[in-house]
């Protein structure tokens, strides 16, 4: 069945709020189209000046931001919801949408993505790139579908700037809502010493094994297709939950149990105005000690809080 495309043409100035209401609708196969800074950014990662005339043609004045929703969820309903947080937010904005096929969809997506620099360790390359300079990076090869992030999203990069704080060798990790399974790949790589990754959707286990292979780590990954409170078992060293806020209030019923005294629990994919949300329903045993944020993202750090000597 054909995807659909979405595109959202809003002033460049509001990009950023736009984008962020964007992964509102779906949290994957999301791209931007920004040329306001075009000349900085080609001599920044290219190092030339000379510029393609087809680029120089390109609307500066205005983004494009280009969602695909997939056959199993409503074209309608996330177009409304589009223009409802849009008009809300004073965003001027032009939406159409129309079908494609996958291919079509995926050689638009993927042309849009590069290899990118995550953290002080980290390059995130899409497997279809190799155009790129790894500069002493470790390198996580990513093939992400248009059914998940590349990476490149703030709540992504945060969770995973936090995970290399914390990762160490020995750690023992688990992925709630693992995706493409980039963060318990990532934390292999960092050193870790397995990593479980759990996920309701069948296509998102299947993604992050694959994942684990590519990256020659599968032997130290298990995906389980499952909720957390009936596939897991156990406690681990770093838990990470790169969902949205509501996902991440639901698990905190549950989390305790799989956390010891030590364990670090990141929590990402959190929009600032439902901050308060989260931080209510964490359990009073757990304090928030490490808080990031970029462009109205958030993502946490909590650990039980330490047992008082008498």
């Amino acid at each position: 069945m054909d995807w659909t495309e979405i595109t959202v043409t809003v002033p460049s100035e509001n990009i950023e709020a736009a984008e962020n209401i964007a992964h509102m609708t779906v949290p994957y196969g999301i791209y931007i189209e920004d040329y306001s800074s075009l000349e900085q950014e080609v001599l920044e990662i290219a190092n030339i000046d000379l510029i393609d005339e087809e680029l120089l043609e390109k609307d500066r004045a205005h983004g494009i931001i280009h969602i695909y929703i997939s056959p199993e969820e409503n074209p309608a309903e996330a177009v409304s919801f589009l223009r409802e947080r849009l008009s809300a937010e004073g965003i001027e904005h032009e939406i159409s949408s129309g079908s494609c096929d996958v291919e079509s969809c995926l050689d638009s997506w993927r042309k849009y993505f590069k290899p990118i620099p995550v953290g002080d360790k980290l390059l995130i390359r899409p497997v279809w790139r190799d155009d790129y300079d790894p500069q002493d990076r470790i390198v996580l090869n990513l093939e992400p579908g248009l059914a998940f992030g590349t990476g490149t999203h703030e709540t992504t990069r945060l969770c995973l700037e936090a995970l290399e704080k914390h990762v160490h060798p020995g750690t023992k990790m688990l992925d709630v809502g693992c995706g493409s399974g980039i963060l318990s790949v990532a934390g292999l790589l960092l050193g870790a010493d397995e990593a479980v990754g759990i996920d309701i959707d069948e296509l998102a286990v299947k993604a992050s094994i694959e994942n684990a292979r590519l990256n020659h780590v599968e032997s130290r990954y298990t995906g389980i297709k499952g909720n957390l409170a009936d596939k897991v078992e156990g406690t681990y060293d770093i838990i990470t939950a790169n969902i949205v806020a509501d996902a991440i209030i639901m698990l905190s019923a549950d989390i305790e149990k799989h956390m010891d005294e030590n364990t670090v629990y990141i929590m990402s994919g959190i929009i600032d105005i439902r901050l308060d949300d989260v931080l209510n329903a964490l359990p009073a045993t757990l304090e928030v000690f490490e808080q990031y944020e970029e462009k109205g993202w958030m993502c946490l750090a909590a650990r039980k809080k330490k047992t008082a000597l008498c």
